[in-house]
């Protein structure tokens, strides 16, 4: 048998297995998200959907143009498209060339292809396919040769590059052309593999900052905190490292002593995290419009395409779009990579705050252009990776939040705590499981309990 034919035999053979696992947030039904008695829990009641505040939905609604309904069932959508998003890209392998959410409810999930032998594998989990050129890792890997250049040049006048999956590509964002080709040259990257885009404004770090709440630094400066968290015992919030350096002490809002920073990274990345003594309390909640709590659930990464909403101390709530994955920014201070790019707007003074999809975390506000008035951009330091460099947990409800521990079962590798990448492979209760979407594993998303987030192999 030809090496083709294995491969679409064993594409065909992944997506029949999983088929019982209807996409039901990209039919437009309104019963999208709920589960018959008995049978697996949806992605959306996985990832609560239904615990999304009212004060996100109206965001949603004033930024996004959606009505409350839309609100809701984009954001069921989203979380459905996820998980067959991450099906696919497990049964198409090397093949995959992203995926992404389109409409105003998010109702079309798109994956991308190489081979056109997979488009009816794709289809049949209800999504669009698109053959391309590239695969994902292909430009990946040329994304990390522009990352690994940059690192010895001057990208102040290229300062944003990122894979996009949408255009097959890897774009290099330049206030001058020549900047950009500076570095595609110097990275050696196929010029057939990329696309230079022209800006006008530099991005930069919002300094004078709330990410849910206020904080100072050296009683001076003010960011956002990010989300709270735990390390063992220890109480904190994760923040962004431009923020502040290990060692600076902070003050909350009501300029009361809080904690101190623990480790910060910048540039580079753009992730930091503080302990706080014992007079603070953390708690699973971020910020919302008019003082109200958001809950955060989970930090399951949300695709491109999908909604985001930001809260920052000087702007409050506002909500927008991913619109990149794996991109990499440079600030006057130097390059960060891997961030998220986003349609958020933001400015001075929401630095460190919390970007949340649902009840999702997502990340923690790096920089960006424009402002919340004229309209902007903004990055996002992706919160699994500041968690995973930092050991921390995040703080959430419904039963997450619990500390890394042993294995859920004898013999088992999965384990409470432990950030997870798709593709990651763990065994629990005697079998083994694949990842398919980027998470902080819970008590209660065992793999067998979650099929949004694993996938028996």
């Amino acid at each position: 048998m030809s090496h083709r034919h294995r491969h679409h035999r064993a594409v065909g053979a992944a997506v029949a297995a999983t088929a019982a696992l209807l996409v039901a947030g990209l039919s437009g039904s309104a019963s999208a998200g709920t589960a018959p008695a008995g049978s697996s829990p949806t992605a959306a009641e996985t990832l609560r959907t239904d615990a999304a505040p009212p004060a996100l939905l109206k965001a949603m609604q004033r930024d996004l143009g959606l009505d409350r309904g839309q609100a809701e069932r984009r954001l069921v959508n989203e979380a459905e498209a996820g998980a067959t998003a991450g099906r696919l890209r497990a049964a198409l392998g090397g093949d995959f060339a992203g995926a992404w959410v389109r409409g105003a409810e998010s109702g079309t999930l798109t994956v991308a292809t190489t081979d056109a032998g997979d488009v009816a594998a794709i289809e049949a989990r209800g999504a669009e396919a698109k053959v391309v050129r590239h695969s994902l890792a292909d430009l990946d890997a040329a994304k990390a040769r522009l990352d690994e250049a940059a690192a010895g040049l001057n990208t102040a006048d290229a300062p944003v590059w990122y894979v996009d999956t949408r255009d097959n590509t890897v774009v290099v964002e330049a206030i001058r052309p020549a900047a950009a080709r500076a570095l595609l040259a110097a990275a050696g990257v196929d010029r057939s593999l990329t696309r230079v885009e022209s800006r006008t404004e530099r991005p930069r770090t919002f300094y004078y900052l709330r990410g849910g709440e206020a904080y100072y630094i050296n009683n001076s400066s003010r960011c956002s905190i990010g989300f709270p968290v735990t390390k063992g015992t220890q109480q904190g919030f994760a923040t962004a490292g431009h923020c502040g350096r290990a060692g600076a002490p902070t003050t909350g809002a009501n300029r009361v002593a809080q904690g101190t920073f623990q480790g910060s990274v910048f540039p580079g990345r753009d992730m930091a995290w503080v302990a706080t003594n014992s007079s603070w309390t953390a708690t699973p909640y971020v910020l919302g419009a008019g003082g109200q709590n958001v809950q955060v659930t989970g930090s399951t990464a949300a695709p491109v395409g999908a909604s985001v909403c930001r809260s920052g101390s000087t702007t409050g709530w506002h909500c927008g779009t991913v619109t990149q994955l794996n991109s990499s920014v440079t600030y006057q201070e130097g390059t960060i990579s891997p961030v998220t790019k986003t349609t958020v707007c933001a400015e001075p003074g929401d630095s460190g705050g919390s970007y949340i999809s649902g009840s999702q975390a997502q990340g923690v506000t790096s920089g960006g252009s424009g402002d919340c008035r004229s309209g902007g951009e903004t990055f996002f330091q992706p919160i699994n990776a500041l968690l995973q460099n930092y050991g921390l947990t995040l703080k959430t409800t419904g039963g997450g939040g619990e500390e890394p521990g042993e294995p859920g079962e004898p013999g088992g590798t999965w384990a409470a705590g432990t950030v997870y990448q798709p593709g990651d492979t763990v065994t629990y209760g005697g079998a083994t499981y694949r990842c398919l979407q980027g998470h902080q594993a819970y008590a209660g998303w065992e793999p067998p309990n979650v099929p949004a987030l694993w996938q028996r192999v």
